[in-house]
């Protein structure tokens, strides 16, 4: 009987000493400054950049006589890199994190990331190839001249279950875990020294470029409501933290910032264009947030046209 008191005792004090422990070390945690990830922030904005912002520009200015129509063009290529890189950054993104994270629910995020990602890379490899031969992106898919004149016009239901695939399905399986991921960081990126609320100059150099590139996903994607959703979550969590005594390091307010700016791009983006008549057929509805892809076909592209002829 003793004995049972003495292992009950030293259960006790075993549990105690590691309670404590797990308190101090996440005392420490919070008191330890964390250094801004310049590196990898700058791998990210620049893989982004060139691999996803950089394909339409690819598109426009790649001779045609490089990649013919039934291979595969130098935007696919790009769209197939990012495939890799990106989900390796995010796993790199998740051993960064301040904060142990799910690893089940990360795994799981990147799984439908990439496949997400290469459902888009065939609807848009297609709609490339439609875009070459005439197809008008400010117009809907019906009342495009060149999918009007397709025979049967069953066909056309198999273009519209191309553009649910791409536009809708696969964008939703690529942008959705994406912002779920850099939320799950976000949860992490907080600290009680106040040191950490500054960001560096090289946050501060990287901050317009990653902001706008939020602004080209909600755009160009048609995925505002999954931004704003992570980013009123952002905001919920810094004022639940706050109220903790704990505050965004650097790494956090990066992030904040760069919704916040996009948000504003977002803004003034629709400000600009509310009043195209043409472009509010296409995007009817309160959400009413036009492509730049569309704005490109609508008004740019036969001055394009001429300048290169």
């Amino acid at each position: 009987m003793p004995t049972v008191i003495r292992k009950r005792q030293n259960c006790g004090l075993s549990t105690t000493f590691l309670s404590r422990c797990g308190l101090r070390e996440l005392r420490e945690s919070c008191l330890t400054p964390d250094q801004f990830h310049s590196c990898f922030w700058c791998c990210f904005t620049l893989q982004n950049w060139l691999l996803d912002i950089g394909r339409p520009v690819i598109t426009i200015f790649c001779p045609l006589d490089w990649f013919p129509l039934n291979k595969p063009s130098a935007a696919d290529y790009c769209h197939m890199l990012y495939n890799i890189t990106t989900p390796f950054l995010l796993l790199k993104l998740m051993e960064r994190s301040p904060k142990t994270l799910p690893r089940s629910a990360m795994y799981l995020c990147i799984i439908t990331f990439v496949m997400g990602s290469s459902i888009h890379l065939l609807g848009e490899s297609i709609n490339q190839r439609l875009l070459i031969s005439g197809y008008q992106t400010h117009l809907t898919l019906r009342e495009n001249p060149i999918i009007k004149s397709i025979s049967p016009h069953t066909l056309i239901d198999s273009f519209e279950l191309l553009q649910y695939y791409d536009e809708s399905l696969g964008l939703c399986m690529w942008y959705v875990p994406l912002f779920l991921i850099l939320f799950l960081y976000f949860t992490g990126c907080f600290t009680i020294v106040k040191a950490e609320k500054k960001m560096p100059v090289s946050a501060w150099i990287l901050l317009g470029p990653s902001g706008l590139y939020y602004w080209y996903l909600v755009t160009e994607g048609q995925i505002f409501i999954p931004f704003i959703f992570t980013f009123f979550a952002m905001m919920a969590t810094v004022l639940h933290q706050k109220r903790k005594g704990f505050l965004p390091d650097s790494n956090g307010l990066f992030l904040l910032y760069s919704f916040s700016i996009s948000l504003f791009l977002v803004s003034v983006w629709v400000a600009c264009l509310w009043n195209d008549k043409v472009l509010r057929k296409k995007y009817p509805g309160v959400m009413y947030i036009p492509e730049p892809w569309a704005l490109y076909t609508l008004h740019l592209r036969d001055k394009h046209t001429t300048l290169t002829d």
